[in-house]
């Protein structure tokens, strides 16, 4: 999707002269481009949509004067920004406001550490995985992260089911023993693998 449209032009002069359709078009194309930046701003879909809906609004308020022959783009987003900026300035004076926007701030910054936090804890999982000898780390990972049964595990890898279950009893008493030795991870495999 380039930045401009086509027929962009065409499309701007038909909204001028009232074409409800060009409009639509237009809003079509330029609307997730402008919703992506508000909510990069607000870190709130809710306030992303409803600012997303002002800009159009404006869009149409004023398609008689828009000039075809400028840069359409900068104009979304110069109104955009000005919305924005606007509702900033709104917040300070409206405590209501402002704690809808701190919330948007706290969920997006947890989201990210969140995830962040995954991230680090599925790398120290694997750590730990990895410390297993190759064919236990392989029957471990089938069974514990693939949940496959033990006959499953069996018939994939030409081994008894006893030989299965032997593997997952010595891989959760080393993970036990690795644990003793590592317990910045101890819940985390915990939770993940022996518990599971």
């Amino acid at each position: 999707m380039s930045g401009m449209l086509d027929n962009e032009t065409a499309l701007l002069e038909k909204m001028a002269a009232g074409d409800r359709d060009a409009f639509q078009a237009i809003y079509y194309h330029y609307a997730p481009r402008i919703y992506g930046k508000l909510l990069k701003l607000l870190h709130s879909e809710d306030l992303a949509t409803e600012l997303l809906q002002e800009v159009f609004i404006v869009v149409w308020q004023k398609h008689t004067v828009i000039d075809p022959n400028r840069s359409f783009r900068s104009y979304l987003f110069k109104i955009a920004d000005n919305l924005a900026i606007d509702l900033f300035r709104k917040a300070n004076r409206s405590t209501q406001l402002l704690n809808r926007l701190l919330e948007a701030s706290i969920d997006h910054y947890t989201h990210t550490e969140e995830r962040l936090e995954q991230k680090e804890n599925a790398f120290l999982l694997q750590q730990a995985v990895d410390a297993l000898p190759p064919q236990r780390k392989l029957v471990f990972t089938l069974c514990k992260l693939e949940g496959k049964s033990h006959d499953e595990v069996s018939l994939l890898l030409g081994i008894s089911p006893s030989t299965v279950n032997n593997h997952i009893v010595k891989a959760t008493r080393f993970l036990r023993e690795y644990l003793a030795d590592h317990p910045d991870i101890a819940g985390i495999i915990l939770l993940y693998f022996i518990l599971k």
